[in-house]
């Protein structure tokens, strides 16, 4: 199976990097696991397009194009702090 290629916005990119080092290699893990079968690991968002991913208290908000094979980070951060303005 090809597997999903994942990009960041520019906003997700910063957010991403601001993160904790400990959790960035956590995410990164998560998100290479996720690139086989996404819909196994993202969740679909009531009310909204868009899919989450859960690393602990951390999220990964992103967009899935199933016909492009594509995974677009829109936002990254703690669920405390990730769903605000979104």
């Amino acid at each position: 199976m090809i597997p999903y290629k994942i990009g960041f916005s520019k906003k997700s990119e910063a957010e991403f990097f601001k993160l904790p080092k400990e959790i960035q290699i956590r995410i990164s893990k998560k998100l290479k696991i996720a690139q086989v079968n996404p819909f196994l690991y993202f969740i679909h968002l009531k009310g909204r397009s868009d899919h989450k991913l859960r690393i602990g208290d951390y999220r990964i908000i992103a967009d899935i194009n199933q016909i492009e094979r594509t995974i677009e980070i829109t936002k990254a951060g703690h669920r405390r702090e990730v769903y605000k303005n979104s």
